[in-house]
């Protein structure tokens, strides 16, 4: 592959070559020091893999242009890259890429039932079912459309569905996306780039210049000889890590839980709720991220507060919802909801926190398997559901005992273990985000906050603020 590369313009790869590193498996070496900033690798426009040079090719253009509506950019650059392996004359360059990808993938996908129910009540285990159910009738259409219409280019027995699985894992992983100049967007695979692992410890650092086409990987910290250099693939959440790349993060600082709120437009005064909606900067079906830094987005009460009105708040309404408290029984409900929601989610998990934590203590799960690695996508999402769940609980105490009246959304001070509420408190000196009573509590709910405790106080370091 490297010679290939390097005859079509490649430049950096004299100063870079493959190796086998210890935790993250093949990944690519410094052979000389690189500051941070400086271009490490360049591949040139010609040999990366688009839509636009899969329609350009002379014998599969014409038959993915037949195909009426288009296809979609995953399924076209899935078929570019299963065509060409299945190609024995030409396309050696091309091919010689292929040789160099995994032949197997570990994203949730092809997760045995019982290691996907690890993770059962986790939203990576529902959109793992639906994406496994998708996976076949969008197979089964283009067998339909494109595959059984040209059997000559497209020999079902090098297109069955998981060839088409494994090479929608190898977009899914390896894919680049950028947004263009004018908006719209590009997805691309690039031959050696794609061996650059992950790490959320440098600076995102691979461009794509829209003028030549080409794609640039500069160095996200300095390296000396003989360090792996890394790409960011952004602040991913395990749940999305493990379903499109196939890896999680032990204690993933951006682990997180999509909530989607919706109201249907037969609901009682929903064209007057949409218009608050939209002046709140919502719209009436929302997904909001809940994070380890902020568990409890404000939109989310933003969002519930319009959809709680009646006809009595909506007559009367002086305040803008999205500013604050409507009314102390708007918001009581409204909270009231939410803690149910959540200890609803919470209960649904097909195993609890602290039982996932004794069995990966114990190694249960074998280390770096699928079920270790759903193990942590469900530790993950479970802490940011009991953050979530105990800010409601405060911010619902707060507003029973009448401290919402005039907008107040400052929760009752509790101990985090015992939930005491008369003072004198202590603050957890590492995070500042948690107090207690005692020192025996703070002790006692160590185990449980500790990981939180870590994420918070590192975001704090980073700038981020606790909200």
């Amino acid at each position: 592959m490297e010679s290939w590369l390097k005859e079509s313009g490649a430049v950096g790869l004299d100063d870079l070559e493959l190796a086998d590193f210890q935790v993250t498996g093949r990944g690519v070496r410094s052979l000389q020091y690189y500051k941070e900033g400086e271009r490490v690798l360049t591949i040139p426009c010609g040999i990366l893999w688009t839509v636009e040079h899969a329609y350009a090719d002379p014998l599969l253009g014409p038959a993915l242009r037949s195909v009426q509506p288009p296809l979609t950019v995953e399924d076209t650059l899935a078929i570019y890259i299963l065509f060409v392996r299945s190609r024995k004359p030409g396309y050696n360059g091309l091919r010689s890429h292929i040789t160099a990808l995994p032949t197997s993938y570990s994203s949730s996908i092809f997760f045995t039932e019982n290691e996907l129910e690890v993770c059962a009540g986790t939203s990576l285990y529902t959109i793992t079912k639906q994406l496994k159910r998708q996976i076949e009738e969008d197979y089964a259409g283009l067998v339909a459309r494109i595959f059984g219409q040209y059997q000559d280019l497209f020999p079902l027995d090098k297109f069955t569905i998981e060839d088409y699985k494994w090479a929608l894992s190898t977009v899914w992983s390896r894919g680049m996306d950028f947004v263009l100049p004018d908006k719209n967007s590009i997805r691309l695979l690039a031959p050696f780039a794609d061996m650059l692992n992950h790490s959320s410890e440098v600076k995102q650092c691979h461009v794509y210049d829209a003028s030549s086409g080409n794609l640039s990987v500069l160095a996200g910290k300095d390296y000396k000889a003989g360090d792996q250099v890394f790409i960011n693939y952004g602040p991913l959440p395990n749940n999305r890590l493990l379903r499109l790349y196939g890896f999680v993060l032990s204690s993933n600082p951006n682990d997180s839980y999509d909530i989607v709120l919706s109201t249907h437009p037969t609901a009682p005064f929903w064209e007057q709720k949409q218009k608050l909606w939209i002046s709140a900067g919502l719209d009436s079906t929302c997904t909001i991220s809940l994070t380890l830094t902020d568990p409890l987005p404000k939109n989310v009460l933003r969002y519930l507060r319009i959809q709680r009105l009646d006809e009595s708040d909506l007559s009367v309404m002086q305040v803008d919802p999205a500013d604050g408290i409507i009314n102390e029984s708007n918001e009581v409900e409204v909270l009231q909801f939410l803690v149910d929601s959540f200890c609803g989610l919470l209960e649904n998990f097909g195993t609890q926190l602290e039982m996932l934590e004794e069995q990966l203590a114990a190694s249960v799960h074998p280390p770096g398997g699928n079920a270790w690695a759903a193990a942590h996508v469900s530790l993950g999402e479970q802490r940011v559901l009991r953050l979530a769940r105990k800010r409601a609980e405060d911010l619902l105490a707060a507003a029973e005992s009448g401290r919402g009246r005039r907008g107040d959304l400052s929760p009752v001070a509790r101990c985090a273990n015992c939930d005491k509420v008369s003072g004198p408190f202590m603050l957890c000196g590492r995070c500042k985000a948690v107090i207690y009573c005692t020192r025996t509590c703070q002790v006692v709910h160590y185990k449980e906050h500790k990981v939180v405790c870590r994420v918070i106080s590192t975001a704090s370091k980073n700038g981020l603020e606790m909200k």
